[in-house]
């Protein structure tokens, strides 16, 4: 069996890494001229959960990686409580380049990044994801909805109608601790819906 499987997987890793190099390569929008990096994604290749986030922050921009720092800790924290901690997940952005002063993504930005999250979800074929804060949610939903009003519901991205359940982002949670109750929610109708979902496989 294992011969017979190994062209499959080597022909994944050589796609993976082959979008990744594309990534560091872009220059579709402005903002690979203020770029110390891109941030691709990091996480479990296989995974059955993608989280995506906004955009890169400074220390995402600094280390490649996404979700670091305070808002990152919590997000781990958050995935251990799922009983998915985060070597299990993948996780992206929207973008892959940070914006200057951490400020929103514009349409044209999002409009030229958001072909590589469809690429990673393509190889991925993760069973749900999980759009983190009201950014992430509203661009990949292309919809101007609160988050307050798409939490709580399983959603459809892209063209295989792939499972999306939405979260607040981290760092919103820490500056509004009273929220972390409803993330808690949100959590446990993740972790329903990836139970639904293997039971279902």
């Amino acid at each position: 069996m294992a011969p017979a499987t190994a062209p499959a997987a080597a022909e994944s890793s050589s796609d993976w890494d082959n979008l990744a190099a594309e990534v560091r390569a872009c220059v579709q929008c402005g903002l690979h001229a203020t770029r110390t990096q891109t941030v691709f994604g990091v996480g479990n290749r296989s995974a059955d959960l993608l989280v995506v986030g906004e955009a890169p922050g400074a220390d995402e921009d600094r280390q490649g990686e996404p979700f670091v720092g305070r808002a990152g800790v919590l997000l781990n924290a958050m995935l251990r409580a799922l009983r998915h901690p985060r070597e299990t997940v993948f996780i992206a952005n929207v973008l892959k380049c940070r914006p200057p002063g951490n400020r929103d993504p514009n349409p044209e930005e999002v409009r030229c990044c958001l072909p590589y999250l469809h690429r990673q979800i393509a190889l991925l074929q993760p069973k749900l994801m999980l759009a983190v804060g009201r950014i992430a949610a509203q661009n990949l939903l292309a919809t101007e909805t609160p988050i307050g009003k798409l939490r709580g519901s399983v959603h459809r991205f892209g063209s295989e109608g792939t499972p999306l359940i939405v979260t607040y982002h981290p760092a919103y949670l820490l500056r509004s601790p009273g929220e972390k109750r409803k993330a808690w929610n949100d959590l446990v109708f993740v972790r329903r819906e990836l139970a639904r979902a293997a039971g279902a496989g």
